[in-house]
């Protein structure tokens, strides 16, 4: 249940998200347009490029959600991440590629046609709309953060629900990218010098970039196949220790299979006294010790294993 919960609430943010950004985006190439302003085409980009991300992170948490079958016994929650992955990448192509590229050639003789205001009531319409979508996902992050008992920069460095931590980073480049773009068309007005302007393209470029790298990395880890965080593997350490029939755990090995499932596999030494009977039912009770304590447990296997374990 608390797993539904958990899906359901990062789709309404992947959502949101999507629908602000897509006015956000056809507003600012109008402006664009109309004001000639390489900082605004850059933030059109910028606002296209999140569009689409949120159009990928929706398909992500939508095919990750299948259930298992034959062919995928573990189901495939892997799959959001190659999803949230592609929506990385065209982050990268599409919205700093761009930038960076008219921010450019802006800087090496650009001509803006005047028409600042547009410019300026759209960013400030923009502002205020990424920061409302920026405040959900905020607070989806406080609330998981809450209920792990850890700080808000803690549970984003360590999550494995990818497309909260997209939108969250997305939603904050885009902020900083409508003040740079305001800041670099205030000083092409006030100079009336083109060079401030593409060079606010450029930076806008380059924060995309910041941002695409740093999902694509979170993604790929995550692929590959991340362990659990060290806080969390501890305390499922120390639960299967505390089971009266085990000696020792001698191997843990943790997985996350999706955002919200994650595999628990050991090899335990069970006390040599321990009947079969007493370690079916040990095994029986760390599972469901472990699921209480973190739901997001989907798989535990435990190896009986006798003296030294490699």
């Amino acid at each position: 249940m608390a797993e539904r919960q958990s899906s359901a609430e990062s789709v309404v943010t992947v959502v949101v998200a999507g629908v602000a950004n897509l006015a956000i985006a056809a507003a600012k190439v109008v402006a664009g347009l109309i004001s000639g302003s390489a900082a605004m085409l850059s933030e059109g980009a910028h606002s296209i490029a999140d569009t689409a991300t949120e159009v990928l992170l929706f398909t992500a948490l939508r095919r990750g959600a299948r259930p298992a079958d034959v062919q995928h016994p573990f189901g495939y929650g892997k799959e959001s991440y190659v999803w949230a992955f592609i929506a990385a990448i065209f982050t990268f192509v599409v919205g700093a590629g761009f930038s960076i590229t008219h921010g450019v050639n802006t800087v090496r003789g650009g001509e803006h046609s005047g028409e600042y205001l547009v410019s300026y009531v759209v960013l400030a319409i923009s502002f205020v709309i990424e920061s409302v979508s920026l405040a959900r996902a905020v607070r989806q992050v406080l609330r998981r953060a809450r209920e792990r008992r850890i700080s808000a920069a803690t549970y984003l460095r360590g999550t494995a629900d990818t497309t909260v931590k997209a939108v969250f980073l997305e939603d904050s480049a885009a902020l900083i990218g409508i003040s740079v773009a305001a800041g670099g068309v205030a000083l092409s007005e006030w100079t009336g010098d083109e060079l401030w302007d593409g060079l606010a393209s450029i930076v806008i470029g380059l924060l995309l970039l910041v941002v695409a790298a740093t999902l694509a990395r979170s993604n790929i880890s995550l692929l590959v196949g991340r362990a659990v965080p060290p806080r969390m593997y501890q305390e499922i350490h120390r639960q299967l220790s505390a089971l009266p029939t085990v000696e020792r755990v001698h191997t843990l090995l943790t997985m996350h299979l999706g955002p919200d499932e994650i595999l628990v596999a050991a090899k335990v030494d069970f006390r040599d006294e321990a009947t079969g009977a007493e370690i079916e039912a040990e095994a029986d009770r760390a599972e469901q010790r472990l699921v209480a304590r973190f739901p997001a447990i989907r798989y535990v296997f435990l190896d009986p294993t006798h003296g030294r374990s490699r």
